[in-house]
């Protein structure tokens, strides 16, 4: 037997913890990227799962959102 288990991409996993922790703060897209020194459209795209981003993109995102890196990829 067979189980198939239902796996998530990083990019994904990533997309849906930004736009949780984002949401959560109560911050537009535009102010996340303010926060963060990004590009709305870019964190648009991440958002979507449309980029992969450098981990040095991984951290300003994280420290913007006061979590770990390694949360945003949980």
């Amino acid at each position: 037997m067979t189980v198939h288990v239902a796996v998530m991409d990083i990019r994904e996993r990533l997309a849906r913890n930004l736009r949780l922790l984002r949401q959560e703060k109560g911050w537009s897209q535009e102010a996340f990227a303010d926060e963060a020194g990004l590009h709305r459209t870019y964190i648009s795209d991440l958002e979507r799962g449309a980029r992969n981003p450098t981990i040095t993109v991984v951290d300003k995102l994280a420290a913007a959102l006061g979590v770990t890196p390694g949360r945003l990829l949980d």
